[in-house]
């Protein structure tokens, strides 16, 4: 059994996506971050961050207590090699995939949050900000495009990669970009939107009030307004 503490972000969407392409037995434990969930106490003991998702595995492979993951990517690695799937035993072709889910972590997933921080939520427009978030997140696009030129998948066949870029391609539109303008990358965007596993995953929204997210003040100052003494 996994513990999964999830919200409906891109973050969140990452680890059904793995969890409902595998079977692997899990629990959903909602984390509203609109109302302040992710500082519960209990939360912060695997999740030091205070940001989703995090889960605890119940049965390690070496059969001892449970492991608690934190940070999408660290939870995908783990997960891969739990179960073998979607991480590849060749050296090469393994590396490269952990290169793209690190590419995602660092880039994609960064500059894409931010880009649609200052389109959609800023209070005021910020233009210098928003063109720079939009023209980066356009340079990303373009490079992942060209990576799938001739490519069903980021690596060979579908993985962890994969999984870890496509929740933040489907907010495209809020971040400024047409797809029509990288084709190869909308061919793959289409290819696993037509998974199973993906809509199993993402149908799994329908269960939470997204509405609290950021629904009133209070969930702005609550999301937007975190500094160092709010790391307690």
């Amino acid at each position: 059994m996994i513990d999964l503490y999830y919200w409906t972000t891109p973050n969140g969407h990452k680890i059904t996506m793995f969890l409902e392409e595998t079977g692997l037995d899990y629990k959903i434990h909602p984390i509203d971050i609109g109302t302040g969930a992710q500082f519960d106490e209990e939360f912060l003991k695997i999740a030091p961050n205070n940001r989703i998702p995090a889960i605890v595995d119940k049965a390690p492979a070496d059969g001892g207590a449970p492991i608690s993951v934190f940070e999408s990517g660290a939870i995908l690695h783990y997960l891969a090699e739990k179960t073998e799937q979607f991480l590849p035993a060749d050296l090469r072709a393994r590396t490269q995939v952990m290169e793209w889910l690190f590419w995602q972590m660092a880039g994609l997933g960064p500059m894409a949050g931010q880009n649609h921080h200052f389109n959609v939520y800023a209070p005021e427009p910020i233009e210098y900000a928003i063109d720079r978030y939009t023209r980066e997140t356009a340079r990303l696009y373009a490079v992942l495009n060209k990576r799938l030129a001739g490519r069903d998948y980021i690596v060979d066949d579908y993985s962890i990669a994969d999984m870890a870029c496509y929740p933040w391609i489907v907010s495209h539109e809020g971040q400024k970009q047409d797809l029509a303008d990288f084709p190869h990358l909308k061919a793959w965007f289409e290819r696993i939107q037509a998974r199973p596993a993906t809509q199993r995953a993402y149908k799994i929204v329908e269960q939470f009030d997204q509405s609290s997210s950021v629904r009133d003040e209070r969930a702005r100052a609550i999301l937007f307004g975190q500094d160092a003494s709010t790391i307690k």
